[in-house]
């Protein structure tokens, strides 16, 4: 079973950077009338009310993987919260976009990188990089959040897909603008378990239940086959598949979900019991959930105690964001 964070998804730092990338330019947000900001953060009133409790976090189990720090599994105690039940979509991203004319990283970067059975022959061609250890991600011009698959794409039919491509810096203006936050790494994994104790997925140990895919994963032999007998190649709406037992929407599965934390193989030695974070800048930030791509067979990181990470500014068709706030004073 490979151990590679790579194999989750690409990192900027491991593609050797063009003029244009050296430039410096950080993703820049235009500024907006504070009553477009005001009626922005009403958008996400669909939140849900996670309880504050104590549960096991992290695994023993021999599926982790110990260079992630899956565990040792301990228990921690979370504050209360609220989540969105649904990891944010294109629709508003889109929303985003226009009500303040933010230019994301991939933007700005002019790439980003695209699983290459995603990509079309045409694309592909024009492909002149491609990371060494993990040739099935490409770098690809043109491709950001509006165009997953490179310039000669579209997102006809999938406005209520996450979006993808999307930094972590991009994670957080998105959330600067919209009066809510990314989860830590904690909450995240609290409100992916949905109130059952040490399971393997968010709705149990079994992959499936009754015979019924549960998630948006790799059905077939990765890299090369995909037979997508869970209904999917690519992303799935926000709202595919069964709820959690928080009604939380695909915490496993169909894309990556940035956190705040940065990434530590030692998180859960160095932090707290109680709403634990891990604030030391370690060049990476963490992901949680898996995604379409992953595999029991190399990426087995859709299981609610694995954990990723990659730098701040890397962005991939397989990566998006769901978002959290304080609870309102009742």
């Amino acid at each position: 079973m490979g151990d590679h964070h790579s194999c989750c998804t690409g990192s900027r730092s491991n593609v050797q950077l063009t003029k244009a990338d050296t430039m410096g330019r950080a993703p820049v947000m235009v500024r907006e009338s504070l009553e477009h900001r005001q009626s922005h953060q009403n958008a996400h009133s669909e939140m849900i009310a996670i309880p504050a409790g104590t549960f096991t976090m992290g695994t023993n189990s021999k599926e982790g993987f110990p260079n992630d720090g899956e565990g040792p599994a301990r228990s921690v105690t979370v504050s209360t919260f609220e989540v969105s039940p649904y990891a944010v979509t294109n629709q508003e991203f889109q929303r985003f976009v226009e009500k303040t004319g933010y230019v994301t990283e991939a933007e700005h970067f002019g790439w980003s990188y695209v699983f290459e059975l995603m990509a079309s022959d045409e694309t592909k061609a024009k492909v002149s990089q491609v990371p060494q250890e993990t040739p099935w991600w490409l770098v690809v011009e043109g491709a950001y959040w509006a165009a997953p698959e490179g310039a000669d794409s579209n997102l006809q039919g999938r406005m209520d897909h996450p979006v993808v491509h999307i930094s972590w810096n991009d994670a957080m203006a998105y959330c600067q603008w919209a009066g809510v936050r990314l989860p830590t790494e904690a909450e995240w994994e609290y409100a992916a378990r949905g109130g059952l104790e040490g399971r393997t997925y968010p709705w149990g140990d079994l992959l499936k239940q009754d015979g019924e895919h549960q998630c948006n994963i790799w059905q077939g032999k990765f890299p090369i086959k995909n037979s997508a007998s869970d209904g999917y190649i690519g992303t799935a709406p926000v709202d595919a598949y069964k709820p959690n037992g928080y009604g939380l929407y695909n915490m496993s599965g169909n894309v990556w979900e940035w956190c705040a934390d940065w990434f530590s193989p030692s998180y859960h030695q160095q932090t707290s019991v109680h709403d634990p974070f891990y604030a030391e800048p370690t060049g990476r930030r963490s992901m949680r959930g898996g995604s379409y791509l992953c595999h029991r067979s190399y990426c087995n990181r859709y299981r609610v105690a694995a954990r990723s990470g990659n730098t701040p500014d890397s962005s991939t068709g397989n990566c998006g964001f769901r978002v959290v706030r304080d609870s309102l004073p009742r």
